[in-house]
């Protein structure tokens, strides 16, 4: 038996050789996704990899096991993995009538040993599973080589999972059994232990468009298949056809362990371009020579007038792109001009666009112009820039490197100059907005996805410079998140298991009623302090300080807030939980838009602990981080999944429309909502805010000062 299975993997490895090095086609097979959502061939994994920062969303289905995986090629080599897996069919012999469908989440993580060269395969180590249940977990190394530019061939060694079928031996002692009680906890001690067992497969790309794959599985289903008996599983070779219509999108049909038919689909987003080609917004005014600039008198420095006309020329050409001028003070040599951006989605665009129009509108004296974007009336950091850099450097090869090397980035406070021109209007403001939203409800055994169609209605009043009043309102349309009948048995306080009790019952819901005023008392330090319903399932007094300078990746901030538990209805009511809760945090910005935040201190339930969170942030503004809690609560008294974790995704609207917005859509996903670790929501928390006009995020959005 032994024998007969390794002469089927090298029947199978000579085969796929000899098609290789008779074929010749295409530089380049695009990697694609296995049935688990990762880099790989059907339903086993490869050593390829995607492309860094690569995002992918797929959705598989054989027999009754379907699953559903976000992945994200976190750096060239490492790449990480979130899997929803059902499998249904469960307890149809084995506890009749009782649930149909097992669903169990799942986290991978999989890095690249050794790049594909010449002689030499890509070569990758993957861990299935590593804090979930362990019903799927395993371990593999994969290589993967190339050849003819049309064939790829793959040969691996697989344990747990991947070691269940045609075992050649344990070389590493055998697998322990392990009780994950609340699952959510690595399984070190499982690691390349127990049975181990060789897989392979082969894939073709006949055209463009067009790919076929076999393989050998070595995962025998010892679950699915065989205690529960959910399908059966007659053989581990494996066939597919995959056609890609585009490149980001492609559907697989396949044959499936001789008994069953499988569909899959995929989408693979590259964060680095743009979904639609580029942006569609209108170009941008070019820099005009100081010759061509409007001529003014010898009188127009002490003339306020003039000084007010400079200022409604610059609102009439920044108004297309939605720059707010707030003040205008200009001197002999030198201009301070403040603004605000309402629209445009990248900020160093925004403050090219402000020195084109400086340059259009200015007289010819005026070399230095300083640009101070203004958030909430606060300003955010002094952008100074030379008239005669602009002049120089729009057209020279490599010019958004060579002004920023030019550029300084300074902090800055207080008020604008004296003699500083303002815009009529500014205060007070009032600004609404009604639009539909999607609320779901994810992961819940009885039905894993429940969502309700949303009206939500906006309001803000802009006080005076850094007073806000804002509110949101919001009703169902229709849905079924109020069909969820769980109720909580946290042993913890319930600041946030009961979530679904807020959901259904919240209709018409005050989301938030709040007060918020910022400031900067001093130009590193910013400053809020939030009073109200702060949000849906509380209110109270938040507070909060930040240092940041705008030249320096790291930032140091303190929140304290107390609050009081809002009624289920969200209205004005309160229940009798009150709280204090906050702490302080630390932020750091790394190299290829990395960035890392520790906060430590009390959180809902009166637990103390740290949180870390890491994200990778595009130039383009999409956010992809993960996110994990520990706190002095125990794992059982957490319950289910142990500790506070997820995943946070961040998509602007820019980037898939193709034109200027600064929507975002936001999306947190928990495995499971617990008590522990949990944190107080509430807008306007600072870093995030003002982290756009410093100097790290300036440098990496950078590339698109002159567009």
């Amino acid at each position: 038996m032994f024998e007969r299975r390794l002469k089927a993997v090298a029947a199978l490895l000579c085969g796929a050789t000899a098609i290789g090095l008779a074929t010749t086609g295409f530089a380049e097979i695009r990697p694609s996704l296995n049935f688990a959502g990762v880099t790989g061939l059907i339903d086993m994994p490869s050593g390829d990899v995607q492309s860094d920062g690569t995002l992918s969303i797929s959705k598989s289905q054989f027999g009754p096991v379907g699953r559903t995986t976000l992945s994200f090629q976190i750096t060239p080599r490492l790449s990480g993995s979130f899997r929803y897996t059902g499998v249904g069919n469960w307890n149809r012999y084995t506890n009749p009538g009782d649930f149909d469908t097992y669903y169990d989440r799942s986290f991978d993580l999989r890095y690249q040993l050794a790049q594909e060269g010449r002689f030499v395969p890509a070569v990758t180590v993957g861990f299935q599973d590593i804090i979930g249940t362990g019903i799927f977990a395993g371990e593999y190394i994969a290589a993967t080589k190339t050849f003819g530019g049309s064939v790829k061939v793959t040969a691996g060694l697989g344990w747990g999972r991947f070691g269940s079928y045609g075992a050649i031996g344990a070389p590493f002692g055998d697998r322990p059994a392990v009780d994950f009680g609340r699952g959510g906890t690595l399984r070190l001690g499982q690691w390349f232990r127990g049975d181990m067992a060789p897989f392979a497969g082969v894939e073709w790309q006949a055209t463009p468009k067009l790919t076929f794959k076999a393989e050998y599985s070595s995962d025998a289903y010892e679950f699915e298949a065989g205690e529960r008996r959910t399908f059966d599983r007659k053989s581990p070779v494996n066939f597919g056809v995959e056609y890609a219509p585009s490149n980001g999108v492609r559907f697989g049909l396949y044959s499936l362990y001789g008994s069953e038919v499988g569909l899959s689909a995929q989408i693979v987003l590259d964060p680095k371009k743009s979904a639609t080609g580029g942006s569609l917004g209108p170009g941008p005014l070019p820099v005009q020579a100081r010759t061509a600039a409007k001529t003014w008198g010898p009188d127009w420095v002490t003339d306020t007038g003039a000084q007010s006309t400079m200022r409604r020329d610059l609102q009439k050409i920044l108004g297309h792109d939605g720059i707010v001028v707030e003040s205008l003070a200009v001197a002999p040599t030198t201009a301070q001009i403040r603004i605000r951006n309402t629209k445009l989605d990248n900020a160093p665009q925004a403050l090219g666009r402000t020195a084109r129009a400086l340059a259009a509108v200015l007289p010819a004296s005026v070399e230095q112009f300083e640009i101070v974007p203004m958030l909430h009336g606060v300003p955010q950091s002094k952008v100074v820039l030379q008239r005669s850099d602009l002049e120089q450097l729009e057209f020279a090869p490599g010019g958004d490197g060579q002004i920023r090397d030019r550029a300084q980035i300074l902090a800055i406070s207080g008020p604008a100059p004296d003699g500083a021109v303002y815009a009529n209007g500014l205060y007070p403001r009032f600004s609404w907005n009604v639009s539909p939203f999607v609320a779901t409800s994810l992961f819940d055994p009885e039905n894993p996805l429940r969502a309700d169609l949303r009206l939500r209605a906006r309001a803000s009043y802009d006080i005076a410079p850094g007073l806000v009043l804002s509110g949101a309102v919001s009703t169902k349309l229709f849905g079924n998140i109020d069909t969820s009948r769980q109720v909580s048995d946290s042993v913890l306080p319930h600041v946030r298991s009961d979530a679904n009790q807020y959901a259904s019952q919240g209709d018409p819901a005050v989301e938030h009623l709040t007060l918020a005023w910022f400031a900067k008392p001093a130009p590193n330090l910013f400053s809020r302090v939030t009073v109200g319903y702060l949000e849906t399932m509380y209110g109270g007094v938040s507070t909060e300080v930040l240092w940041q300078r705008p030249d320096k990746p790291y930032a140091l901030g303190v929140e304290v807030n107390y609050v009081k538990q809002r009624n289920f209805d969200q209205l004005f009511g309160f229940q009798d939980y009150s709280v204090v809760t906050g702490h302080v945090s630390g932020y750091y910005s790394f190299n290829n838009g990395f960035h890392a935040q520790l906060d430590v201190g009390r959180y809902l339930a009166g637990d103390v602990g740290a949180t870390l969170t890491v994200e990778r942030e595009f130039a383009n503004g999409i956010k992809v981080g993960a996110f994990a809690t520990l706190t002095d609560v125990s794992f059982d008294d957490f319950g289910e999944g142990s500790f506070d974790k997820g995943i946070k995704l961040e998509m602007p609207l820019a980037w898939i429309l193709g034109r200027p917005t600064q929507k975002v859509n936001k999306m947190t996903l928990r495995p499971i909502l617990r008590d522990g670790g949990a944190r107080l929501n509430v807008d306007g928390r600072l870093y995030q805010t003002v982290r756009e006009y410093q100097q790290t995020d300036l440098d990496a959005a950078w590339g698109r000062f002159w567009r």
